[in-house]
């Protein structure tokens, strides 16, 4: 049970650093504004149409530039994995931080989709600023990372003493 204990903790750190990678490849292309601007991307039906600039440069990743859709699922999947295997390292009960990964998780999960302005756009949540949504989930990929180094160092010393 140790052994799968430890695996598990390596891939969870696996999947923070490729987040982590992705999210940096994505944040050169990303523009955090709510301000409209009218679509001229290779996108025809979409052509012309007021949007909002952070989500003409989502699609800009995913429709103009070279491996961004791959990223931008890569990121969203490996998102996933993380929030999953905290909850099985959970299950396995040695965790303490995991509620609040998991809670900063979902959190993550949130800002993100409201920096990109399409899903959470035209409700309540929708109303925040997305240069927020971006702050808030810059801020919370900080706090996960602070969370996992802080728990993996005391757990190294709790093995040593």
């Amino acid at each position: 049970m140790e052994r799968a204990r430890q695996l598990l903790g390596e891939m969870l750190v696996c999947c923070f650093v490729v987040v982590l990678l992705t999210g940096a490849f994505l944040a050169f292309f990303y523009t955090p504004s709510g301000e409209l601007v009218a679509y001229d991307g290779s996108h025809e039906p979409l052509r012309g149409v007021a949007l909002s600039a952070a989500y003409d440069s989502i699609l800009d990743i995913s429709l103009e530039v070279r491996g961004g859709s791959f990223m931008r699922n890569l990121h969203h999947s490996s998102s996933i994995l993380l929030g999953s295997g905290v909850v099985v390292w959970l299950l396995l009960g040695r965790f303490r931080y995991a509620s609040a990964v998991l809670g900063l998780g979902a959190l993550a999960g949130i800002s993100g989709y409201g920096a990109a302005d399409d899903i959470l756009s035209g409700t309540v949540l929708g109303e925040v600023p997305i240069p927020a949504w971006y702050g808030l989930h810059l801020l919370v990929a900080v706090a996960v990372g602070v969370v996992l180094v802080v728990s993996s160092r005391r757990e190294a010393a709790r093995r040593a003493g």
